[in-house]
This record gives structure tokens, C-alpha cells and sequence, in this order.
């Protein structure tokens, strides 16, 4: 009876020589895979019901032992060990496809080799080693980020209180230059109020020498003359009183 469903092929114990020439072993590799149904008859006449011994079983033992000569322990054992299921997927499906179609491989699951004890324990230690250092570089990353926020922060509120004194000083600048405008208008109102004063003061100046200028008449200056004469007392030289007492009436009739 032939299984078109899906089975999974199993092969174990597959040992292998890395690039460097370590041994290591693959204890399990497990094939999940699947016949089309209309391919069943070609594929069966071609390859037999043991169709799976030549395509999975024998081609896994190709496969691996291809990758681990083409790699280092390394390589085979850490680094390359994450994509080896697909890669294998892949490397079997091409070489059906172009041999025996029909034969679908679902996917390849691989354990993890096997490798030397004393290889294996100077792994482990590198591997705890790396580990750590990962760990301390992620370390890093997160004081160096903390450290950066914190320089963020602090140029932030060195900015802000740069803009907020920036802001001060440009306040301060506009109340001084509005301060000097008023000062200005101040001065030039005081200056008119005081051109303006002078300038009243001398025209009642010009015009109080304007009207003395009109009294000047010779009328004016005559009355002036006799009203400071009448008022200056009068010395008489004589060797009478009685021309004195005698001339006063008639001066008297005179003024009269």
C-alpha cells in the first residue's frame, strides 16, 4: 500500500566532518512530505514503493554531510544552525522537482549535532561569555540611551531658559526704548513750553518798549521835567526873608 497522505520520514544518526575536520553527528532529521496523488503511478513505476529511500532518506545524508564540509564547527553548530531546516526544505524540493515530481517536501526539522564533550564544554563557556557580553553591551545601550535623554533634557531647559531670558531682555529693551520715546516727547513738550514762555515774555517786553517808545513825545517829557521839578524842594539865595515871604504868593498865582 502506498501513502499519498502526509508522512514524515525520520532519519537518524547522520555523522558529518565540518570544514576543520570535527565529526559531529545529527542524532535526528525529520522529513515531512507528501505524494501527489496524480503523479503516484509515474513516480512508483520510475523509483518503486521505496521511493523515499532514494529522494529523502539517502538525500538527507547527501545533504548534510555537503553544508558541514562547506562550514566551520562554528558555523554548523551556531551560527548557520537557525537556517539549516529551510535550507534543507529547499535542497530536497529542487532536486524532486527536477527528478521525480510529485514528491512535495512540506518541511525538514533537525536537531541540534552532536559534537565532542571537550568541544561542546568550550562552547557552552564561550557561549555563557557571549552571552554576558551581550548582555553588558545591551547594558551599555541603555545607560549611554539614559545618559543621552539626560543631556536631552538638559539642553531643553538650558534652551528654554535661554528663550525665556531672550524674551526678559527684549522686554526690557522695548520698555527702554518706549521709556526713552516718552522722555523724548517729555523734553520736546518742556522745550516748546519753555520757547513758547520766552517767546511771550519777549513780546511783552517788545511791547512794553513799543508804548514807551510812544510816550517819548516832547509834551510827555516836558510834563515829565515839570512834575519832578514840583515836587524837588526850592532854595532861594537872598539877603531878605521878606523877598522870600514876598514872592512865594505870586509863585503860588502862577501854578494857579
Amino acid at each position: 500500500q502506498i501513502q499519498i497522505s502526509l508522512q514524515t520520514d525520520r532519519v537518524r544518526n547522520i555523522p558529518c566532518g565540518t570544514s576543520g575536520g570535527v565529526v559531529v553527528t545529527f542524532d535526528s532529521i525529520e522529513v515531512v512530505n507528501q505524494l501527489d496523488e496524480d503523479k503516484l503511478i509515474p513516480v512508483i513505476q520510475e523509483y518503486g514503493v521505496d521511493y523515499d529511500q532514494l529522494w529523502i532518506f539517502d538525500k538527507i545524508h547527501h545533504e548534510i554531510n555537503q553544508f558541514c564540509s562547506s562550514h566551520s564547527l562554528r558555523e554548523v553548530y551556531i551560527e548557520l544552525f537557525d537556517t539549516l531546516d529551510e535550507s534543507l526544505t529547499n535542497a530536497l524540493q529542487i532536486d524532486v522537482d527536477k527528478y521525480a515530481p510529485g514528491i512535495n517536501i512540506i518541511a525538514a526539522r533537525v536537531t541540534k549535532p552532536i559534537i565532542p564533550e571537550t568541544i561542546r564544554e568550550n562552547y557552552e563557556r564561550m557561549e555563557a561569555e557571549r552571552t554576558e557580553l551581550l548582555i553588558a553591551s545591551e547594558r551599555q545601550k541603555v545607560v549611554e540611551k539614559m545618559a543621552e535623554t539626560e543631556r536631552l533634557m538638559a539642553t531643553i531647559v538650558a534652551e528654554k531658559l535661554a528663550n525665556v531670558s531672550s524674551v526678559n531682555m527684549e522686554k526690557k529693551l522695548i520698555e527702554k526704548q518706549a521709556y526713552q520715546k516718552i522722555k523724548a516727547i517729555e523734553d520736546a513738550n518742556h522745550i516748546r513750553h519753555q520757547k513758547a514762555m520766552a517767546d511771550a515774555n519777549l513780546y511783552m517786553q517788545q511791547q512794553k518798549a513799543q508804548a514807551n517808545s510812544l510816550k517819548l513825545t516832547t509834551q510827555y517829557l516836558q510834563k515829565q521835567t515839570y512834575d519832578i521839578l514840583k515836587g524837588t524842594p526850592k532854595v532861594y539865595f537872598t539877603s531878605k526873608i521878606s523877598d522870600v515871604l514876598n514872592d512865594a504868593p505870586k509863585q503860588k498865582m502862577r501854578r494857579s
